[in-house]
């Protein structure tokens, strides 16, 4: 659609969820066109709280240093490093956008979210060191991954992260591979920070406190959205040119309500998650960096277990997981009802197909749903042998609603990504999914605007601003290195990261 269009509605653009998806296209939009209307429709009483927030599934800062679920061995025993090149690509513009917010002085200091923590990926066992030692040598060819370290050595491993070294079997094979350029990301901090500007922005409303309960097209082509105050019961339509979904887990009902033909067939499959967070400050201390391994066989991508470092509002944070679960809420505030309701007559055979090809991953949920503390525990172990049960205790993560969709060669497919779907005249657009999503939002972002912006993106104002937000725009990276070490370069000093302490 155009923006520039003369249609006599309330609102430009109509933002529901106020997380960093709709945090970083309400802002993306106000720099490209500033007289824009924005309305952002929020259901609770404050920005981030549900997956952006720092302890629910955001934080990782994911840029493929480590998350071994990107780089897949092909039939053939070679690694697929297609993802993780696309990926940390899509990390390295999101850091020179938020250099931006920096530089204009939108957001606060960088510390407050963002700080530097090697990311390691650590295996043992014949097989699965010789997995890594071949993803280690295939990411060499791509300069993205440039000063990743590699060691089987137990004197350096010790080094990188002693708390899993310590009390191993000296007989054992391991390995990792670590990247001191890797980075933790508050995004439940970044994303209030773009909120609080985005609020004092001329033509911006906020309405938190407010349900979603309708959206319908009007004769013009605009859309009208009928929300309902959950304190006082008032029920109020505002109608806009432009309506983003972006409200994580709660995104497909809206989506349905819609009724964009775009949407058929799309289907949700919840999985909730749990954290152990430690609660001894000497043990959290002694651990500087996030260290990932293998999935176990059977489970899904995003439950992949780490050990991991955070910076979470100032004060440094252990993690281990997560340990996955099934809810049949889409949100962490949701309803039990919400699976039930996403039924409709043209998802329900995808739905049927995709669990049927997933009765693996139901046996993995159901298993981590009946682990007591003491499987979790030794869980735990694996990745820190000598730790003490009275050190850590429960948190309860966020939820994920998974895409099933048909595609070519499937009735139903289960999809543990991301993926925008808009309507054929640009006007609703809806993002499903779930990792990488906050690292990557602004790629995620740019790509909705040329597909819902067409027109307006080729315009000189647009291209020539979106190459002052993203200084690589439109260049690849992956396939310049010498443009890559200066983005580096610059995004570092702007963010902080450039005279951090790797060996803490």
């Amino acid at each position: 659609m155009d923006l520039n269009e003369k249609t006599p509605v309330g609102s430009d653009v109509i933002l529901i969820g106020a997380g960093i998806m709709s945090a970083t296209l309400g802002l993306l939009l106000k720099e490209l066109q500033p007289n824009l209307k924005i309305t952002i429709v929020e259901r609770l009483d404050v920005a981030a709280a549900e997956s952006s927030d720092a302890w629910n599934n955001a934080g990782t800062g994911h840029s493929a240093f480590c998350e071994l679920n990107y780089t897949p061995m092909r039939a053939d025993g070679s690694i697929d490093i297609s993802k993780a090149v696309k990926i940390a690509e899509s990390f390295e513009i999101s850091k020179q956008y938020w250099s931006h917010l920096i530089t204009s002085k939108i957001i606060k200091v960088p510390s407050s979210f963002i700080n530097r923590i090697p990311h390691i990926s650590f295996v043992w066992g014949e097989e699965n060191v010789d997995y890594l030692w071949k993803r280690y040598e295939a990411l060499q060819d791509c300069h993205l991954f440039k000063g990743m370290e590699y060691s089987e050595h137990p004197e350096d491993l010790q080094v990188w992260m002693p708390l899993t070294m310590e009390g191993r079997d000296k007989f054992q094979k391991y390995a990792a591979t670590r990247m001191s350029l890797g980075t933790d990301v508050n995004f439940g901090a970044l994303t209030r920070c773009m909120f609080n500007c985005l609020q004092q922005m001329d033509e911006v409303t906020s309405l938190f406190n407010h349900d979603v309960k309708g959206l319908k097209r009007n004769k013009d082509g605009s859309w009208r959205v009928k929300i309902k105050n959950r304190q006082t019961g008032d029920k109020t339509k505002l109608n806009a040119k432009f309506v983003f979904i972006g409200a994580g887990g709660g995104s497909l009902r809206l989506l349905e309500k819609s009724d964009i033909p775009e949407g058929k067939g799309y289907g949700g499959f919840p999985v909730s998650g749990q954290w152990l967070k430690c609660t001894n400050p000497d043990v959290i201390e002694r651990h500087y960096a996030k260290v990932y391994g293998k999935a176990s066989v059977g489970s899904p991508p995003m439950s992949v277990p780490h050990l991991d470092t955070r910076m979470i509002n100032g004060k440094k944070a252990l993690l281990f997981g997560p340990y996955a679960g099934f809810s049949t809420k889409f949100l962490k505030k949701g309803s039990y009802f919400d699976l039930i309701k996403s039924i409709q007559p043209d998802n329900i055979i995808p739905m049927i197909a995709a669990g049927l090809d997933n009765i693996p991953l139901t046996k993995y949920l159901i298993n981590q749903v009946r682990q007591s503390p003491e499987d979790r525990f030794e869980a735990l172990r694996e990745y820190f042998p000598n730790a003490k049960m009275e050190d850590w205790e429960l948190e309860v993560a966020g939820q994920r609603v998974q895409v099933i969709k048909r595609d070519k060669e499937n009735i139903g497919v289960l999809e543990f990504g991301t993926e925008v779907i808009s309507s054929a005249d640009g006007s609703l657009a809806a993002l499903l999914g779930a990792s990488p999503g906050a690292s990557t939002a602004v790629s995620i972002m740019l790509n909705l605007i040329n597909k819902c912006f067409p027109e307006n993106i080729k315009s000189p104002q647009w291209q020539s601003k979106l190459k002052e937000l993203i200084p690589s725009y439109a260049q690849p990276l992956d396939k310049d290195a010498q443009l890559l070490k200066n983005i580096r370069s610059m995004t570092s000093e702007v963010l902080g990261l450039e005279t951090a302490t790797v060996n803490h």
